[in-house]
């Protein structure tokens, strides 16, 4: 079992929930964030007046998958969300070691769907 982080772009959140819906993924966790990595920010209109913005708005995706899967997340992951400019985001890939279904006490792999 894997957690999948993913740091996107907010205007590919919907073809790439589609995506992963398709792929069998049951359940994403989604924040709003603020970051910078190579982009160092934005230079922004509102009102016809420029400024700039230090953060960049993203999404953070958290998903709990198989390892079953998680190959097949991480290319589909990549392929939605790439524009192919500085600021497509990250994709972080971590081991879990437990996961427990807090309503019936179920544990991994079973916990996950």
């Amino acid at each position: 079992m894997h957690m999948i982080t993913a740091v996107i772009r907010p205007h590919k959140y919907d073809d790439l929930r589609e995506a992963l819906l398709q792929l069998g993924v049951e359940g994403i966790t989604v924040t709003q964030v603020k970051g910078f990595g190579r982009q160092r920010g934005q230079t922004e209109f509102y009102r016809g007046a420029e400024y700039t913005t230090t953060e960049v708005p993203k999404l953070r995706l958290e998903i709990a998958v198989s390892s079953a899967i998680m190959n097949q997340v991480i290319d589909t992951i990549q392929s939605v969300a790439s524009t192919g400019k500085v600021g497509d985001g990250k994709l972080f890939v971590h081991t879990l070691d437990q996961v427990v279904r807090i309503r019936t006490g179920e544990k991994d792999e079973l916990a996950i769907g």
